[in-house]
């Protein structure tokens, strides 16, 4: 009798445990830009759960909220773009470069460090920089002057007007050869789409609901007809004749008759 309710018991656990079924969104994540994610799902009233990896964070929502969470981190521009630095791309190894390589190398560390250094600016949601040095393509042939290009993706309160002189002077000092040359850079402002959530009620019997609650109450009432079912199977297995209990008072009673 123990091992059947051990049984049931274990049954209805993994019953109640998977009516809430939570799928990956996000890993490799380091611990700031997990925070920052559930911070915003968090202000969408999505709950989100956090897990240790060998490889970083790993971040799982329930479900039903998948493709809100999934609009709601692109239109916040998360997580971020992780982003090597200049130690790390020049970065001793014992292997000897070519020119080229080292100068493909040099660029691509240069605009990585300005992609970063934008991405602080309060409002900026993706920063890209793209970097031409001086160069002569030809012997004889003049040198093509330094030019740079810039991406900002940005929230709706930033005032391009304002933070492009900044962005600009930041840019020209930073990239040998462009100082001065304000004709060789480019500063695009890209506002980003606010996240406006489309509110749709379904039926649900006989009641209307929104869609997100509606994934909610269906798990409820699955599990309840889950739990109804085994305390069910329960009551009718300990009520059988040969299941039933028997009582001392009992006993003496029908023995005195």
């Amino acid at each position: 009798m123990k091992i059947l309710f051990r049984i049931l018991l274990s049954g209805m656990l993994i019953f109640l445990g998977g009516c809430q079924q939570y799928v990956e969104l996000h890993r490799n994540l380091s611990e700031q830009d997990a925070n920052e994610v559930i911070a915003e799902l968090a202000y969408k009233h999505i709950e989100a759960e956090k897990s240790l990896a060998k490889d970083g964070v790993i971040i799982s929502v329930d479900m039903s909220d998948m493709a809100r969470a999934v609009r709601i981190l692109e239109a916040a521009g998360l997580p971020r773009k992780s982003r090597a630095n200049l130690g790390d791309i020049f970065r001793k190894e014992g292997v000897i470069s070519s020119p080229l390589e080292e100068r493909a190398r040099y660029i691509y560390a240069l605009s990585q460090e300005l992609e970063s250094t934008i991405s602080q600016i309060d409002g900026v949601l993706v920063a890209r920089v793209h970097v031409v040095l001086p160069e002569r393509v030809a012997p004889g042939e003049p040198v093509q002057p330094a030019s740079a290009a810039v991406f900002i993706k940005h929230r709706p309160a930033l005032d391009p007007d304002v933070m492009r002189p900044r962005i600009t002077r930041l840019v020209q000092t930073s990239i040998p050869g462009l100082s001065g040359k304000k004709d060789k850079l480019s500063v695009v402002f890209i506002p980003a789409q606010a996240y406006r959530e489309q509110i749709k009620y379904v039926s649900f019997g006989p009641f209307l609901m929104k869609e997100s609650d509606a994934g909610f109450w269906q798990s409820v009432v699955i599990c309840s007809g889950l739990i109804v079912l085994i305390l069910s199977v329960v009551m009718a297995l300990w009520l059988r004749p040969g299941l039933r209990p028997s009582w001392p008072g009992r006993r003496q009673k029908q023995s005195g008759q």
